[in-house]
């Protein structure tokens, strides 16, 4: 079984350690996103480890459409198959499920819906995604549910919310079952429930304490990021986390930028993932402590500095911005490779000094120091 064990506080930020049969996590944590069971940007699981990166992330709905989650499993599953020893979460399918809003249909069995890759019909239901999940051998599993709009109806709400329960229920009394039989590659596979509500406060709180009834491994707050303010994102992790079990992690869904990490780390979230820093490394925009660089811009033609000085990431370590900028003018893979690499260091680094800073006990002073320093966009 895992344990999670708070170490530190301050305020209602936490400093924790996650112990599972993969490893253990030390939290707060970014998780590195694989959406294939590889990172975008020509980047190995071999520099995951280079970088730092604790925890790896994949999605279930993408490996499931390719290349089969019973391939996966034939080969060993996903740790063995990309060559990862350490933990690994895969997220449920609901969000990508539910982003395919024109091509599915919402049954209480399940979401009948159109793969994006070739049109077939696919159904996916709590059952569905844990078998999966199952087959892929995660680490942790996520429970699947309906991800509304933040900004949708209050009726609608409600009622995906009460619907997003009961499929919880069912996808734990699945992972019992799946992992009790004799051919399942983790057996130790984990569950985290998923809290939802958008911005509904009452909502919200509600079916965090309905969640916390089931007594799951880790609890989640998904719905977030997709449209709402940040402020009133803010405003639901102020509400809702103080309803979530302290004696477990809580993982903060699809976010974020720095300034949301150094936010949500202050309201007691322990595990975030976000595509930014490599979607945006990809495109050439690279994090330093002052915000983020643009290395298509003309200014860096001649700038003979690594992106950050100081940073000890393998692009900095051995490159100038000038020879990015040329590599992606060049449209040379490499550039791209080392801007997701800068990124990835960049995030992870970030929480190793937020994690610091907890223990020490200055987090509060920490956060302002970042946040006074960091301006967007150079």
């Amino acid at each position: 079984m895992a344990t999670y064990r708070v170490l530190k506080t301050e305020g209602r930020a936490k400093r924790a350690e996650f112990t599972t049969v993969h490893g253990t996590v030390q939290t707060p944590v970014f998780m590195n996103v694989g959406t294939v069971a590889a990172i975008k940007g020509a980047v190995a699981t071999t520099d995951l480890k280079e970088i730092g990166t604790q925890i790896e992330l994949s999605n279930t709905y993408h490996l499931h459409v390719r290349p089969g989650d019973e391939v996966v499993k034939k080969l060993g599953g996903l740790h063995r198959f990309m060559n990862w020893d350490r933990p690994i979460l895969t997220d449920s399918g609901g969000f990508q499920v539910f982003s395919l809003a024109s091509l599915r249909k919402i049954r209480e069995e399940g979401v009948t819906f159109q793969s994006h890759i070739d049109g077939r019909k696919i159904f996916m239901g709590p059952e569905q995604s844990m078998q999966i999940q199952s087959n892929l051998g995660s680490t942790i599993a996520m429970a699947f549910d309906e991800c509304p709009s933040s900004v949708a109806e209050r009726e609608y709400v409600q009622k995906s919310v009460e619907r997003t329960t009961r499929w919880l229920a069912r996808c734990k009394a699945e992972m019992a079952r799946l992992n009790g039989l004799e051919d399942t590659i983790n057996p130790q596979q984990l569950l985290f429930g998923i809290n939802q509500g958008a911005i509904y406060d009452d909502i919200r709180i509600e079916h965090a304490k309905q969640i916390t009834e089931l007594e799951l491994d880790g609890y989640a707050i998904g719905g977030l990021a997709v449209g709402e303010t940040h402020e009133q994102m803010y405003h639901i992790l102020d509400e809702v986390v103080p309803y979530l079990p302290k004696e477990k992690p809580v993982y903060l869904m699809g976010v974020g930028t720095p300034l949301n990490i150094l936010e949500a780390v202050d309201r007691g979230v322990d595990f975030f993932d976000c595509v930014y820093p490599s979607r945006n490394g990809r495109h050439g925009h690279v994090y330093t402590a002052d915000g983020k660089l643009n290395l298509f811009n003309a200014k860096y033609e001649l700038d003979d500095r690594p992106i950050e000085e100081g940073c000890q990431c393998p692009a900095c370590r051995s490159y100038s911005r000038a020879y990015i900028r040329h590599l992606l003018k060049a449209k040379e893979m490499l550039g791209m490779r080392l801007c997701v690499l800068h990124n990835l260091y960049f995030y992870n680094h970030l929480m190793a000094e937020i994690r610091d800073a907890i223990d020490a006990g200055t987090y509060q002073a920490f956060k302002k120091a970042k946040i006074e320093r960091y301006t967007q966009e150079n």
